[in-house]
């Protein structure tokens, strides 16, 4: 059992909800803050999806303080998650934070909760999150290490952090025109991918509020804590599907492991370059950049 709130962000995937909803219940949460997006207009069975996958709320049957915010119409991937964290901060200090598709290895609660208390009141951390992406890659035998990536497929945060949350990201054209991103990424590939990516969202291009939220982490010099064991498997992977549809993916249903307790804690805070440089490329890269990068991915995935 935890201590610890847990926000539940749901909209009409009432199968993968209910595998999620299995995990959170068997960590009992105290408080239980539910997020849900509804209907698109013109969607047929949409309605029924979307009443399916709130029915599996109802279920909660452990000692928990269950608290909705549901939309009656579709606002949307941006607006609605953007709105209801808006929410979910001004209820509670610190949350747990899980999409409907993002399945979390038992122990991803415990280490969130243990780190949510430590680092609550240093600012330099802004993101506790599951994902790990290295593949085994570790560089020391700590627990986590610290990254610039704030990968939010299972996360948690703190009011303090959230604050700062901007979804019109006003200041992305002063950054962009002082080219503030050539001071902070380490080569022209990731300035050209992130450019373009702030650019679109900015824009309006992208419907996600996850881009926002990297970019409110960076220009704050905010840092992430990543495990060194992956904590989160996405499992919805599949056609109607928002952001990911590719079932191929190979960050699809990737596989979990506990993390160890007691946690060793890293004895100084400085990013892990390295785990970065290969989440970035692993991740974050353009599939149209030239061969001589693509060979270096393909080089260092085979590490």
């Amino acid at each position: 059992m935890i201590k610890t709130p847990v926000a539940f962000l749901i909209f009409k995937r009432p199968d993968t909800t209910e595998k999620v909803f299995e995990a959170i219940r068997e960590a009992k949460p105290p408080k239980l803050l539910v997020v849900a997006d509804g209907p698109r207009a013109g969607s047929i069975g949409e309605a029924q999806k979307c009443a399916a996958t709130r029915a599996i709320i109802d279920r909660v049957d452990w000692d928990c303080e269950v608290l909705t915010n549901y939309a009656d119409a579709n606002m949307g991937c941006k607006k609605r998650v953007s709105s209801g964290l808006d929410w979910v901060f001004n209820t509670v200090e610190e949350a747990i934070i899980l999409e409907d598709d993002c399945w979390p290895q038992p122990t991803f609660f415990r280490f969130c909760e243990e780190l949510l208390d430590k680092y609550r009141d240093d600012e330099r951390i802004m993101v506790v999150a599951g994902n790990n992406f290295q593949y085994g890659r570790k560089r020391t035998s700590d627990s986590y290490y610290f990254s610039r990536y704030n990968h939010c497929w299972g996360w948690a945060s703190w009011r303090r952090a959230w604050q700062h949350y901007d979804n019109d990201m006003r200041l992305w054209p002063i950054v962009r025109d002082g080219g503030w991103l050539n001071d902070f990424l380490s080569d022209s590939v990731s300035v050209k991918f992130w450019t373009q990516t702030f650019q679109d969202t900015y824009e309006g291009k992208i419907n996600s509020w996850a881009y926002n939220w990297t970019f409110t982490c960076w220009i704050h010099n905010g840092l992430t804590i990543l495990p060194q064991v992956n904590l989160i498997s996405n499992i919805g992977h599949v056609a109607e599907a928002t952001h990911t549809q590719n079932k191929a993916s190979k960050f699809a249903n990737m596989p979990v492991e506990a993390v160890d307790f007691p946690l060793q804690h890293p004895p100084f805070m400085m990013r892990d370059e390295k785990a970065d440089s290969f989440t970035q490329l692993n991740n974050f890269y353009d599939p149209r950049i030239g061969s001589k990068i693509k060979r270096k991915v393909k080089a260092l995935l085979k590490k």
